[in-house]
């Protein structure tokens, strides 16, 4: 790697990411069950029809994992909070030995001089409240505010940020409209609804938060840069709709108190009854925004279809193990458009970044070109970013291990420490020892 912490400014922070259900064990703990354990048990929805019963085991193995992080001379630890670990039905009664594991896991990242950066929601969505509507029950909204309270009421001494919801655009379309995450739906109108009501429990949550006193809140939204895949005007009118639905719904929400007019054509009809009024509390000021950029978006027009008309054009750049393109410029474009746009200013995090590669053991190491030159190529468009006047603040990899990727089971690798999932053996890859190096002081 050719970057070094000292190409960044002073306090930058550098830290990795992980997320609860991707490497907890759902099975240890007294954790409740969450509609990803329900869409995993579903025959056809997961790859290797695996689930995150066990995950990386990081319920018991934390520690390891975390001196992982003070070794690899990391500042901060993303982590985010399981709701079912903590209710298990979602509301009512508190699992005590969930809490009881965030508080270790918050204690055990200071006594390493790690900064706690939580996220409240990464996607494990409690059984019980699923089977009331989950995201298309407005009522979410004080669900989720109520457990964000009681979760900052224990933890929030201690962290250095807290962030509402990971990915909101994955917890609504992605899940109602695509069907590829839990719930699984193919539903327009579910899709609508859900579209709102994340945004509405985020300000419902940031206001109770704000009220209790808590400070430097956040949100964290997956960005890409979205492209036409050629100058026809309807492809460019079918990147615009993606970009509206993709990036822009959840931007103009959060800072302009709006849904743009490209996504509302087809939602409109659809949307919750009065969601207008909501847009003032939807738009509270937040304290920093979370960038997670992997890729580039290439859209054209669908003939023939349904709303919205677009069809996604395959990548013309070297791709990953996921098949996303490798574009990092498409980082700095997207950061310079939302401070030109949006956050004009605003504290900005890039919140998850990396690849997934397929990585193997060879006489006890792992080599990683690829995910180095990745990782390499995006450090050097933040700090490109940074040049250009945008208010960069910390950058964290996705991911620290090698975990469950969701409906892909554990058949994709974006760690920078290898996982065995038979034995939980920890091998840090070339890619760790490459970060560690360039962070070092």
């Amino acid at each position: 790697m050719q970057f070094k912490r000292s190409d960044f400014p002073r306090d930058f922070i550098f830290g990795a990411a992980t997320a609860a259900y991707q490497i907890e064990g759902t099975s240890f703990g007294g954790c409740g069950r969450s509609h990803w354990d329900d869409f995993a048990n579903t025959p056809g929805n997961i790859d290797d029809n695996s689930d995150g019963s066990v995950a990386c085991d990081h319920y018991h193995r934390y520690g390891e994992d975390l001196d992982l992080m003070r070794v690899g001379n990391f500042d901060a630890y993303r982590f985010s909070v399981s709701w079912p670990r903590v209710l298990p039905d979602g509301r009512g009664a508190v699992n005590e030995e969930g809490l009881d594991f965030y508080d270790r896991l918050v204690d055990a990242q200071l006594a390493r001089g790690l900064k706690p950066y939580m996220t409240l929601y990464h996607w494990d969505l409690p059984s019980p409240l699923a089977d009331l509507g989950g995201w298309r029950n407005r009522d979410i909204a004080k669900w989720f505010a109520d457990y964000a309270r009681l979760v900052m009421s224990r933890l929030g001494d201690r962290v250095a940020s807290t962030a509402t919801f990971n990915e909101m655009w994955c917890i609504a379309w992605l899940s109602h409209f695509r069907g590829h995450h839990a719930p699984g739906l193919r539903d327009i109108r579910a899709a609508a609804h859900a579209m709102h009501n994340v945004l509405l429990a985020h300000g419902t949550a940031l206001q109770a938060l704000r009220a209790d006193g808590a400070r430097n809140l956040g949100v964290v939204l997956n960005l890409d840069h979205n492209a036409a895949a050629t100058d026809d005007p309807l492809d460019v009118a079918a990147a615009a709709r993606e970009d509206a639905l993709f990036n822009r719904w959840f931007l103009e929400g959060i800072f302009a108190g709006s849904y743009p007019a490209e996504a509302l054509e087809g939602l409109a009809p659809h949307m919750p009854k009065g969601w207008e009024q909501d847009m003032g509390l939807i738009s509270a000021p937040i304290d920093w925004l979370g960038v997670n950029y992997y890729s580039r978006g290439l859209y054209a027009h669908k003939a023939g279809s349904l709303w919205p008309h677009v069809r996604g054009v395959a990548a013309t750049l070297p791709t990953t193990d996921m098949g996303w393109e490798i574009y990092p410029e498409g980082l700095f474009q997207v950061l310079t458009r939302i401070d030109r746009d949006y956050t004009k200013g605003l504290p900005v995090f890039i919140t998850e970044n990396g690849m997934a590669n397929a990585d193997v053991v060879e006489n006890g190491a792992v080599s990683d070109p690829e995910r180095i030159a990745f990782l390499d190529a995006h450090l050097d468009a933040v700090r490109r970013a940074i040049a250009a006047g945008v208010n960069m603040q910390g950058y964290f990899c996705w991911s620290l291990l090698d975990n469950y990727e969701w409906a892909y089971g554990y058949t994709k690798r974006f760690g920078l420490v290898h996982v065995d999932y038979a034995t939980q053996k920890r091998t840090p890859k070339a890619s760790y020892f490459e970060m560690a190096k360039g962070l070092g002081r």
